[in-house]
């Protein structure tokens, strides 16, 4: 039996592109794409799947909360996040959600099919530039300064949501949480970051990889 492949990204072309690389492959078959994280769900609701090649970036609910959400409901599925950073917290956030590898996008030709094989017999893999800044943080350790500016996965979820241009009472309806939530939430970013407007904000999750700038 072929394995069963759904990609999610809101890049079209790229997941056109991974859908040819990975049809190369006879033992794979790619059953359906999603661009967001809500799609994502109801596609699994109704295929059945084996592994999801997720984007972090996505709009709305990004890939490391769909894949807390997919964990939850179907543990049999194995993911793989994909993003265009080999950012450490990325990286344990996904993990921490239920994901069993990740991959820079930059080098998906090259680590995909081999992230796939190995997450199919319950390995967990990282390409060589994720694995290579997870030893390096190993390694040197962070200082306490880093610690205390460290976003919870709560609080990376909302400031993408702000970056995206959503108000507070859309934020928490799309999370289901109190707009008094969501303002604690914007504070303890501002103070984290050393941040004082949603412009810098933006920016911050621009260039970090959180979100993508406007196209």
């Amino acid at each position: 039996m072929k394995l069963r492949i759904v990609l999610a990204d809101d890049h079209q072309m790229f997941r056109h592109a991974l859908r040819a690389l990975l049809e190369n492959d006879p033992g794979i078959e790619v059953v359906g794409e999603a661009a967001d994280g809500e799609a994502l769900l109801r596609l699994v609701e109704q295929t059945p799947v084996d592994i999801v090649c997720i984007d972090i970036g996505m709009p709305g609910m990004n890939g490391i909360e769909a894949t807390r959400r997919l964990h939850a409901v179907r543990p049999d599925i194995r993911v793989i996040g994909l993003s265009a950073y080999a950012d450490r917290q990325f990286v344990i956030d996904l993990l921490n959600a239920g994901a069993h590898g990740y991959v820079t996008k930059a080098d998906a030709s090259d680590e995909l099919l081999r992230a796939i094989h190995n997450v199919r017999q319950g390995r967990t893999y990282l390409c060589p530039d994720v694995a290579g800044a997870i030893a390096s943080a190993l390694r040197f350790g962070t200082d306490a300064q880093a610690s205390a500016r460290q976003l919870t996965a709560r609080e990376r979820q909302v400031l993408q949501l702000i970056a995206e241009g959503h108000t507070s009472a859309r934020i928490a309806d799309r999370l289901h949480i109190a707009a008094s939530t969501v303002e604690v939430h914007r504070r303890n970013i501002m103070r984290k970051l050393d941040l004082h407007n949603v412009a810098d904000l933006t920016r911050y999750a621009i260039v970090n990889g959180i979100c993508r700038a406007a196209d």
